[in-house]
């Protein structure tokens, strides 16, 4: 079974991603700041990271740069939740290390179709 961690401030858009992705025989795990997510990485890395584009205590650089320098067996793929596409923003990320984007707000149909392409192309 694969690990998905949600990092998003707000619940609703935790609940409404984790009822998503959930149905289709994935665990997911739930952060509200991109810290509480590095701490939970420390004890058990997820295999996939969907993270707000403007975390609440870190900026997005900071945040997936500290997670790529977590050493461990996963190598979790990161996949960025924008409102609007910014290009200095998702360059700067992209070299940190985040491996695709997904704009905000999104449906079932687009969240599991990102999702899929974007894991399928990392395994």
């Amino acid at each position: 079974m694969s690990r998905c961690m949600i990092i998003e401030k707000s619940a609703v858009v935790r609940k409404v991603a984790k009822r998503i992705l959930g149905a289709d025989d994935r665990f997911i795990v739930e952060a509200e700041t991109a810290g509480e997510a590095l701490s939970m990485c420390e004890a058990q890395m997820p295999d996939t990271i969907i993270v707000e584009a403007d975390p609440a205590d870190m900026e997005l650089v900071d945040f997936v740069r500290a997670l790529r320098a977590m050493e461990g067996e996963v190598e979790p793929v990161v996949i960025v939740a924008m409102i609007e596409m910014d290009l200095v923003r998702m360059t700067k990320a992209k070299r940190a290390g985040a491996d695709d984007y997904l704009l905000k707000p999104f449906d079932r149909a687009q969240l599991l179709s990102r999702f899929q392409q974007v894991t399928a192309a990392a395994a």
